[in-house]
């Protein structure tokens, strides 16, 4: 018999779900009927499985040990690498913020948000082991319990991520950027010169198959709606063209919508190898050793909250610009305000 004690990143789903994640390799009828037969228990008593979990609830399991580890994909799995020693320390994420909920990332660009495959290292596997190495997660915690991020940067885009270090924070943190009732913004270099502040609406069509996006001013097919709002910061000269430093305001966040709605609209970012202009790109290639899209997230200002996420109530975050995107602004002599 396996005694399993609900604490605090457990409590508020329900006791199928928890299981399903205990036993992550186990069908789902497999509890169902472990359930029925009282194979497993909710304090002491029978139990559907749709049961909300609170903390100090415990779950007994009269299962053999062999039988639960062996629907367990964790099971016998160290993950306690020590977090400086998985990337190179130019893809070391930078903590900006940190209580017991939530944690705040400045990502270097190179570095993925979620991993694509199975070996890739990505800032979800940073997190887990940072967590694990300070001791503020176990390996019996991650059973039933993995944090997360809750706002995806492409690859080669940097700048703020945030992260639930805790159940609550997780289901808080999602729960805000799920209903948009914060603000954004993003910093990047576009080709030509940009006068005004613009609010740009569109329609957006993804092709799945070439992960490419393209962009119409009216609807077509099953294009999604897109809205982003930019203003410049200042336009200079470099190399005999014009270039504007925007900030930029991603109304709706859809798959590379700030890259390819500026690009539709004739300011590619520079950098860009899917949407910019390969001329451009060379340029700043060449001079500046500029290998991806100059995009950052570098601005996050939220509501007044409370619960898990009151201590970043009202506060606004700010991520510092890479030394490249730094070193460019200095060139073109734009301040990086």
């Amino acid at each position: 018999m396996r005694l399993l004690t609900i604490g605090e990143n457990e409590a508020g789903q329900r006791l199928d779900r928890f299981l399903e994640k205990y036993m992550d390799q186990a069908p789902k009828s497999f509890f169902y009927k472990m359930l029925r037969k009282k194979n497993i228990t909710l304090n002491g008593k029978r139990a559907e499985g749709k049961e909300r979990l609170l903390p100090g609830d415990e779950i007994r399991l009269f299962l053999a040990d062999e039988t639960i580890d062996g629907f367990s994909a964790h099971s016998g799995k160290s993950g306690k690498e020590k977090a400086a020693e998985l990337l190179p320390g130019e893809l070391t994420p930078e903590i900006l913020y940190e209580d017991g909920h939530v944690i705040l990332f400045n990502k270097p660009a190179g570095l993925l948000s979620q991993k694509a495959e199975a070996d890739d290292i990505s800032l979800v596997e940073y997190l887990t082991s940072y967590l694990l190495e300070s001791g503020q997660l176990t390996e019996k915690d991650l059973r039933s319990f993995r944090p997360g991020i809750c706002s995806r940067l492409d690859r080669n885009t940097s700048g703020l991520v945030a992260a639930g270090k805790s159940l609550r924070g997780l289901q808080e943190l999602n729960l805000l950027f799920r209903e948009r009732s914060l603000h954004k913004y993003y910093r990047s270099i576009a080709a030509g010169a940009v006068e005004q502040p613009v609010r740009a609406e569109g329609w957006l069509l993804k092709d799945e198959r070439t992960n490419q996006v393209r962009v119409f001013r009216e609807r077509r097919g099953e294009a999604r709606p897109i809205c982003t709002e930019y203003r410049p910061l200042s336009v200079f000269t470099l190399g005999g063209r014009p270039y504007t430093y925007l900030e930029i305001n991603l109304i709706t966040g859809r798959s590379h919508q700030i890259r390819a709605h500026l690009s539709s609209l004739g300011h590619p970012l520079i950098g860009d190898g899917k949407y910019g202009k390969p001329e451009v790109n060379r340029f700043f290639q060449k001079k500046f050793d500029l290998r991806h899209q100059l995009l950052h997230a570098y601005r996050l200002e939220l509501p007044e909250l409370s619960g898990a996420l009151s201590g970043i109530s009202g506060r606004t975050f700010t991520a510092p610009l890479p030394p490249v995107f730094e070193e460019i602004l200095q060139a073109a002599g734009a301040a990086s305000r």
